[in-house]
């Protein structure tokens, strides 16, 4: 049996009836750790414990080391997670809840993750955050789901930080013979790496990120998202912070469902869609989730834009 569970689609009225839209939601908010990262995690980690090693190390600034602790736990092993210091005690805390330890290093996740590397022991099997081809087959598992259910999207509609989730929908949708349904890559101003690199039309680095959305705040997605956004249809689209926080706060009054910012990105374009998305009918939103952020910080968030 999987780590992660299969989620529930259901159709959101409130957001069809803002959007003039059929929206769907795919529900991953509701994974076991909190966000769909389970998925991709989970896959990785079973299959490093089958291949005998004994700790699982990682880095990252919330929601992928709370789903390496998670999976470590249920498979029995240890778990080391470098956080970068921007990361909320929130985050730490619900790592160290599973049982993982927790070492706190560098002001981004680049400098996190280089500690992180240099942790590693024969025994032990570095899981990283995004990219990674066990991660996006794992991801690529709520494309499966859905079509089990029937439902066939028009076009998906998704977050964007490191590319991981994104890489794993594009998969997901290839091997569902759905690899002409468009893909919306949404992220929020200060961390649009993947919009970056497609006006480049090469991979782009940015100089930093400076977002309330921290768990999108990748200076540069992974070669395999670029990859993607080269090679089927992908429309980008950049909210504001502002915009990403309001859709947390109206999905929570409409679904009674929190999630963090990085989520409310994606969301933002479901209550507001942009002139691409509204040639489409059918759309699947990908409903990331996240569990770093309260309701007060959203709110104290809002207040500050």
């Amino acid at each position: 049996m999987s780590l992660h569970i299969e989620t529930p689609l259901l159709a959101s009225r409130p957001m069809s009836l803002a959007s003039g839209l059929d929206i769907w939601l795919k529900l991953d908010a509701l994974q076991p750790s909190g966000s769909f990262k389970l998925r991709g995690v989970g896959a990785a980690c079973e299959a490093y414990a089958r291949q005998g090693k004994r700790r699982f190390v990682s880095s990252s600034g919330g929601n992928a080391g709370i789903a390496v602790a998670y999976a470590g736990r249920c498979l029995g092993l240890a778990v080391t997670v470098v956080v970068p210091e921007t990361t909320t005690e929130r985050a730490r805390e619900l790592i160290r809840q599973e049982q993982a330890e927790v070492i706190v290093h560098g002001k981004a996740w680049h400098e996190a993750n280089a500690l992180a590397l240099s942790l590693l022991g024969d025994d032990d099997a570095y899981i990283h955050p995004f990219d990674d081809p066990l991660l996006w087959t794992g991801h690529a598992t709520m494309i499966d789901e859905v079509a089990r259910a029937g439902f066939k999207p028009d076009a998906v509609v998704l977050s964007v930080g490191g590319g991981g989730l994104f890489s794993g929908v594009c998969e997901g949708l290839e091997r569902n013979g759905w690899g002409q349904v468009p893909v919306f890559a949404v992220e929020t101003q200060g961390a649009a790496s993947l919009a970056a690199a497609m006006r480049a039309q090469q991979l782009v680095a940015l100089d930093s990120v400076n977002t309330v959305a921290t768990s999108l705040a990748a200076r540069q997605v992974c070669q395999r998202a670029f990859e993607w956004s080269q090679q089927r249809p992908v429309y980008s689209h950049v909210v504001s912070d502002q915009a990403a926080l309001d859709a947390c706060e109206r999905f929570l009054s409409d679904h009674r469902l929190l999630v963090e910012p990085a989520c409310g990105a994606a969301l933002a374009l479901g209550y507001a869609p942009s002139d691409e998305l509204n040639r489409y009918q059918k759309v699947l939103m990908v409903v990331c989730g996240g569990v770093t952020a309260t309701i007060d910080q959203i709110r104290q968030w809002r207040a500050a834009c």
